[in-house]
């Protein structure tokens, strides 16, 4: 009798650790993180990045210039100004770019790359050791055929703007 309890306060002890384990999660990833010292630094100001790539889609610089924006006001408590805040930050979208990444067994093109490189000036006027100008900066994403770029550039350009904009974002504040 008294192993029957044992074996039934074991067997309830592992299922309360096994229910545990069930409903939790470690989630470990890099969100960005600033070093700004917010006693010096207040405001920033962020230009419109025009896209000056070989190759156009509109809605890119549109969709970077927002996103770009938007990850500083949410990760730091830097005020957004139009122009001369304590950071400034301008740039250009330089390139944006497809190449075969592999081929199949009849000789045609089965992954193709797609490629955003952005270039980069960043003014610090309260530190001007941490300036950089024309830093270039680029993501990648790939797509299978027969796939057209068309049918996917939306989803690949809100991953390279999301990668981009992490880049830029620990390249200036985060002191990476």
């Amino acid at each position: 009798m008294g192993w029957n309890k044992n074996k039934a306060t074991v067997l309830a002890v592992l299922t309360v650790v096994l229910l545990l384990c069930n409903s939790c999660s470690v989630s470990m990833g890099f969100a960005p993180i600033s070093s700004i010292d917010y006693n010096k630094v207040k405001t920033i100001s962020i230009v419109e990045f025009p896209n000056r790539a070989d190759y156009v889609y509109a809605p890119m610089a549109t969709q970077f210039n927002q996103a770009l924006k938007d990850l500083f006001t949410r990760q730091t408590r830097l005020r957004l100004v139009d122009s001369g805040g304590d950071l400034e930050i301008d740039g250009e979208i330089t390139g944006y770019n497809q190449y075969n990444e592999s081929v199949d067994a009849s000789g045609y093109a089965s992954k193709v790359k797609v490629t955003m490189t952005i270039s980069v000036s960043y003014i610090n006027n309260t530190n001007h050791s941490e300036d950089f100008e024309n830093k270039q900066f680029s993501a990648s994403q790939n797509y299978e055929l027969p796939n057209l770029l068309t049918d996917v550039q939306d989803d690949l350009i809100t991953k390279m703007v999301k990668d981009l904009t992490e880049q830029i974002f620990n390249s200036t504040v985060a002191n990476w």
